[in-house]
């Protein structure tokens, strides 16, 4: 049985969010998804010093290398596929960083509004 192709939020075929480092639920560079991804890790956004802090803050810091589960950390421009209702948060508290539309699952639509990642589209590539 084959599998349908992922979809983005506008509907069309999911672009990679990054292989540098490598990201997403499965870490194949795509902002995938699936049952077991209970976080839905759909939104792939662009790391800024700001929103880095603030989910240090939050309980889940990403830019400590955790090298025993294969994690780099992360760094102001890096891309990396974040769970939704996390970017919500961050939409909330007024630090949520530019996202890449064309790489962020249709699932993320499921808790962030259309209208909501329009506002954090980055232009240079959607």
């Amino acid at each position: 049985m084959e599998m349908e192709p992922s979809l983005n939020v506008l509907g069309q075929p999911l672009e990679p969010c990054s292989t540098a480092p490598m990201t997403g639920f499965f870490r194949t560079g795509t902002c995938d998804t699936c049952a077991e991804d209970r976080g839905s890790h759909t939104v792939c956004a662009v790391m800024t010093a700001e929103f880095l802090a603030f989910s240090k803050y939050v309980g889940n810091d990403l830019s400590t290398p955790r090298p025993e589960w294969r994690f780099p950390g992360l760094k102001p421009g890096d891309r990396w596929c974040l769970v939704a209702a996390r970017f919500m948060q961050a939409h909330d508290e007024g630090c949520a960083p530019r996202i890449n539309l064309a790489a962020t699952h249709a699932r993320a639509l499921d808790i962030v509004p259309l209208e909501v990642l329009r506002l954090y589209a980055d232009r240079a590539k959607d």
